[in-house]
């Protein structure tokens, strides 16, 4: 595939987590509530963008559980990653950029402050308006970024821009 064809990045953050006694925070589960957001949030991604090629997580226990929950894993290659968990966009970004460029469709599953501001860095001078609201209203857990990226991802910041940002708390 070509430098210049369009690809798709979704920020998803992870869903609601658990906070049993004496767990360290890498370890936390999902609530229950967490798993349902985390199939929401599949249902719309899949209408919106499709299937996913790649999926880069992190190893937190919550984001593994998000995604596996999502149903979004099936057929994509997957890579977790530490360096997601409790990352800065600074940090995930490296990440992103060296994705195969064969790659169109792309999942990120983290965590807040990371995701949502790695959204706010790639909106693009062309951002949807709506987009930009919502994100800049709340990016509660399970909500998801859409980015588009004109160019290779490699190129990032350079040809994203936010086109959805979705807090799914039901069926799309």
């Amino acid at each position: 595939m070509s430098p210049d064809r369009a690809r798709t990045l979704v920020l998803l953050r992870h869903g609601k987590s658990a906070y049993p006694p004496g767990v360290p925070d890498h370890d936390r589960p999902l609530a229950d509530r967490g798993r349902r957001q985390a199939g929401y949030a599949g249902e719309h991604i899949r209408a919106m963008v499709g299937s996913i090629d790649r999926v880069l997580c992190s190893t937190a226990v919550r984001t593994r559980q998000t995604l596996q929950a999502s149903g979004l894993a099936a057929g994509a290659a997957i890579e977790y990653l530490d360096g997601i968990y409790a990352a800065e966009p600074d940090e995930i970004l490296p990440a992103v950029r060296a994705v195969p460029d064969d790659v169109t469709t792309l999942l990120v599953v983290g965590h807040s402050p990371g995701i949502p501001e790695l959204a706010e860095d790639l909106e693009g001078p062309d951002a949807d308006p709506a987009a930009l609201r919502q994100l800049g209203e709340k990016f509660p857990t399970s909500a998801f970024a859409v980015v588009a990226v004109s160019g290779s991802w490699s190129a990032l910041p350079a040809g994203g821009r936010l086109t959805a940002v979705t807090v799914p708390r039901d069926h799309p």
